[in-house]
């Protein structure tokens, strides 16, 4: 995934997508569901620098984020360019398989 600078930026392997709005400091709403963020939450710009939260309440962006599995709060997201946001992510595609259900023997 290319940003507008040139880098490919590599997301975890537990990232996510969905859509994030900051309601404020420690609020926001991802994918229609309210959310606290951790104490230590990361924003980053599609630049990949740090995005301080306070400068972005009530913007919405599509994301790739990483929740904290001990607490559920949400630990991390990366704020998608157009390009990246087109992109599917990786590892969230099903595998292909001939394996159908369907009783082909009657």
């Amino acid at each position: 995934m290319v940003n507008p600078l040139g880098a490919v930026r590599n997301f975890p392997d537990a990232a996510e997508r969905g859509t994030l709005t900051i309601l404020g400091v420690q609020e926001a709403r991802l994918n229609s569901r309210d959310i606290r963020m951790a104490p230590g939450m990361r924003l980053f710009s599609p630049q990949n620098t740090l995005v301080q939260r306070h400068t972005v309440i009530g913007q919405t962006y599509k994301v790739n984020y990483v929740l904290e599995a001990s607490t559920g709060m949400l630990h991390a997201a990366w704020i998608l360019s157009e390009a990246e946001a087109a992109k599917p992510l990786k590892g969230k595609n099903p595998a292909p398989t001939n394996i159908t259900t369907d009783n082909v023997l009657k």
